[in-house]
């Protein structure tokens, strides 16, 4: 298969021709103003893989941006040859996209519920749009990268970058660290920056469209409807 036919085949079904990338609301105006999502290591530029522990907010050019903890990864979940801050760095060099509005609503479930009294928003784009933009630093995860299971030694992968399938090998590499069909697909992510999201971008979810930077205005849509009834 072509570049084409692959991002063809991953956004056939209803409920993936979006890709959704949770964040906080006053990350906005950032997001906007540079129209562009960067990785948590261009914002930071800590490229050591040390866990954080707790936000870390940097400023570029009079805009702040909030960079999340990291979770808590096990080194027991770690691939042969592979500590837990070597992944954590690959980690860090990427943007992460939901590829489902389900795997999304889980997220923005867990962080309401751990910090109740935070504004967070979801910004929704055209799947299609973003992966041929970006098919040649696009990959594709069959599980939660930046978390752990609660049984790790009871699960049948390890972590490593390994996990990380390039676009253009979807389809054509078959094992279990990585998705072999659509449905598989748990993360998409790219490497370092997604520029110029204006073209791509669907709607930003918000609890207040207020929160909706200006030159988005017109895309902002009260967060609640995000639990509008799931596709297929």
């Amino acid at each position: 298969m072509d570049i084409a036919d692959i991002i063809a085949k991953i956004t056939k079904a209803a409920g993936r021709k979006s890709l959704y990338h949770f964040t906080r609301a006053r990350n906005l105006e950032a997001i906007a103003h540079f129209d562009a999502l960067w990785s948590s290591c261009c914002i930071t530029a800590d490229v050591s893989g040390e866990r954080r522990l707790t936000l870390q907010e940097a400023t570029y050019e009079g805009y702040t941006l909030t960079v999340n903890s990291h979770l808590r990864i096990p080194q027991a979940m770690m691939k042969t040859g592979w500590t837990v801050e070597r992944f954590r760095a690959s980690l860090d060099n990427h943007v992460f996209f939901w590829p489902t509005r389900r795997d999304c609503l889980a997220m923005l479930g867990t962080y309401k519920r751990r910090e109740p009294d935070e504004r967070f928003a979801v910004l929704e784009f055209d799947a299609a749009a973003v992966l041929a933009a970006n098919r040649e630093t696009a990959r594709l995860s069959k599980y939660d990268s930046g978390s752990a299971p609660r049984f790790p030694l009871r699960t049948g992968y390890r972590k490593s970058p390994d996990m990380f399938l390039p676009l253009a090998e979807f389809g054509r590499l078959l094992n279990n660290e990585v998705p072999a069909k659509a449905s598989e697909i748990k993360e998409v992510l790219i490497e370092d920056r997604v520029n110029r999201l204006t073209r791509f971008l669907r709607a930003i979810y918000v609890q207040d469209k207020q929160e909706a930077p200006e030159r988005w205005s017109g895309f902002a849509a009260a967060i609640e409807s995000l639990y509008r009834p799931l596709e297929p």
